[in-house]
């Protein structure tokens, strides 16, 4: 899965630590995100869309791969 979690973050000046802070996190979770080694839960991606008052499919997008069975 894809994010603008990075590029969201460096609009509004927030560090990895602040918007882990506004959602509950660690900031080792949000970096894990940002570089696609960790997919959040449905709670977790509706709070970051949240802070960036988006819609979870413009911060969040699904690659080919993602639709592979198995």
């Amino acid at each position: 899965m894809q994010n603008t979690i990075k590029v969201e973050r460096a609009k509004m000046e927030l560090t990895q630590a602040d918007l882990a802070e506004k959602v509950g996190v660690s900031r080792q979770t949000i970096n894990s995100i940002e570089k696609g080694r960790f997919v959040p839960s449905t709670l977790l991606a509706l709070k970051i869309a949240h802070v960036f008052g988006a819609k979870v499919d413009h911060i969040f997008s699904l690659e080919p791969e993602d639709w592979d069975e198995g």
